[in-house]
C-alpha cells in the first residue's frame, strides 16, 4: 500500500481540520533558476500561512510520498540538477524505484486527492502547445483534471501555449474554466488575453461552493480557477505573445520535446525579457497562493 508522509504542520491541519492548500515542487525544481527558486517556494509558503491556510508543497522523495515538505528539503531540491519530472504516467516508477521526483500539475493533483486536500496552488497549467496538430504536445494536465476532484488555482494557461485550442479540450472534457473577477482570461504574465473565460465569479466562497456542488452531483474532475496576475506585475499580451512565438520557434529548430519544452520556453522568455517574466512569475504564484488560501478557508 502506498503511503503518505506528511510533515508535523500538514499532519497537525488535518487532526484540526484546517484549511491546506497543495503548492507543486517543480516549480522548484524546473521552473525558475536557483535561488529564486528557492526564495519563492519560501515566500508561497508564507502567503498562505499569513492568510490563514497551511502549505503543502508535494515531493517524491528517495521513494516516499512527502506531504508537506521542511525548508531543508525545499533547499536541496532547489539545488539538485536532473530532479525527475512526474506526472500520472511516472510517478508509480519512481516509487518503485525510490527515486527523487518533483511533482507536475497532474502529480500535485492525484496526491493531493489522497491526502484530502481540495485546493492546489500553480503558476500556470500545461495544455495544448502550438502546432500539436503536428506534434501531439499535450499535458496530461488537461486530462488530470478531467478526473481528479481538486480545484487548482493558476494564472490561467501557460502563454507559451496554444490557448483556444487548451480551452477547447478543457471543454470537451467537461472541466468548468472559471476565470477570478473579470470575463477575459488571463493567460499568465497577462492580466488578461483576447480570449473569453467560459465562466467567471468574483467570490472564493462561491468557488468553494462550486466544488461543494460539484461533489454532491457525483461530477468526474476537478475544477480550473484563471487568477489574473496583478496589473503592476504583467506583461501586456501584445507584449508577450511574439516573445513566446520566437522562443517557441526557437525550440523546434533544435528539436526540443516532451518534458524539457517548458522548461526551455521558460528559460529562453526570461533571457529574452531580460528577468522580466521571471520576476512576473514569482508574483503570479504568490498571488495564486492567497487567492487558493481564500477558497481553502470557505470549506
Amino acid at each position: 500500500m502506498v503511503k503518505l508522509e506528511y510533515s508535523p504542520k500538514v499532519e497537525k491541519a488535518i487532526q484540526n481540520d484546517d484549511p491546506i492548500v497543495a503548492l507543486e515542487s517543480t516549480i522548484i525544481t524546473h521552473g525558475m533558476p536557483w535561488p529564486d527558486n528557492f526564495k519563492t517556494a519560501q515566500e508561497v509558503e508564507k502567503v498562505i500561512t499569513e492568510t490563514g491556510a497551511t502549505p503543502a508543497t508535494i515531493a517524491v522523495i528517495n521513494g516516499v510520498i512527502k506531504v508537506g515538505l521542511e525548508e531543508e528539503i525545499i533547499s536541496n531540491l532547489s539545488k539538485t540538477k536532473n530532479v525527475r519530472k512526474l506526472s500520472r504516467a511516472d510517478l508509480a516508477h519512481c516509487l518503485l524505484n525510490k527515486d527523487t521526483g518533483a511533482t507536475t500539475v497532474a502529480a500535485t493533483m492525484i496526491i493531493a486527492k489522497l491526502a484530502g486536500i481540495k485546493v492546489f496552488a500553480t503558476g500556470g497549467i500545461g495544455g495544448v502547445h502550438k502546432l500539436a496538430e503536428k506534434t501531439f504536445d499535450i499535458s496530461a494536465d488537461l486530462q488530470e483534471l478531467s478526473k481528479t476532484a481538486v480545484s487548482v488555482v493558476c494564472a490561467g494557461p501557460k502563454a507559451i501555449l496554444d490557448i483556444p485550442k487548451t480551452l477547447e479540450v478543457l471543454e470537451t472534457l467537461g472541466v468548468p474554466v472559471i476565470t477570478f473577477g473579470q470575463s477575459k482570461l488571463p493567460a499568465f504574465w497577462s492580466c488578461d488575453s483576447p480570449f473569453y473565460s467560459p465562466l467567471s465569479l468574483n467570490d472564493p466562497a462561491l468557488i468553494a461552493k462550486s466544488h461543494k456542488i460539484r461533489e454532491q452531483l457525483s461530477l468526474a474532475g476537478g475544477q480550473l480557477i484563471a487568477n489574473p496576475i496583478p496589473k503592476e506585475n504583467e506583461i501586456p499580451f501584445r507584449e508577450i505573445e511574439p516573445i513566446v512565438n520566437a522562443a517557441a520557434k526557437e525550440a523546434i529548430q533544435n528539436k526540443i520535446i516532451a518534458k524539457e519544452v517548458t522548461p526551455f520556453l521558460l528559460a529562453k522568455i526570461n533571457e529574452l525579457t531580460q528577468g522580466r517574466s521571471l520576476k512576473s512569475n514569482i508574483e503570479l504564484i504568490k498571488n495564486n497562493a492567497k487567492l487558493a488560501s481564500k477558497i481553502a478557508l470557505c470549506f
